[in-house]
């Protein structure tokens, strides 16, 4: 089985910075994709970023874009999610994820953290 422990996430005012991380642990691959999605309430969960394993790929929400940045250090097993100019739109609960394919991430297979609270105060 994998593991994803997500941390980092808290309470910053709105045009602050944060750094999520995801640590992975159990039966991963280096070459996995992972990503981030976040949920507001009610709300649908939604894809924030992504990034295959390698690093040749990515994808960021067009709400975030220019903002926040993905990235991964495959000796750590571990995903960041760099957040800049962080506005109250941004609260959510942050979920890290991780599936072998990269275009299947958020489908079936894909295995999931159990989610940090990131709340932007105005």
């Amino acid at each position: 089985q994998v593991q994803l422990v997500e941390s980092g996430g808290g309470l910053v005012q709105a045009g602050n910075s944060l750094r999520l991380s995801c640590a992975a642990s159990g039966r991963t691959f280096s070459s996995y994709a992972m990503g981030w999605f976040r949920q507001a309430p009610g709300k649908e969960r939604e894809l924030v970023a992504r990034i295959n394993w390698i690093g040749s790929v990515t994808y960021y929400a067009d709400s975030v874009k220019g903002r926040f940045t993905i990235s991964r250090d495959n000796a750590k097993s571990t995903v960041y999610l760099q957040m800049n100019v962080l506005k109250p739109e941004d609260t959510a609960v942050y979920y890290c994820a991780t599936h072998e394919n990269y275009y299947l991430l958020g489908s079936a297979g894909t295995y999931w953290g159990q989610g940090t609270q990131l709340t932007v105060s105005s």
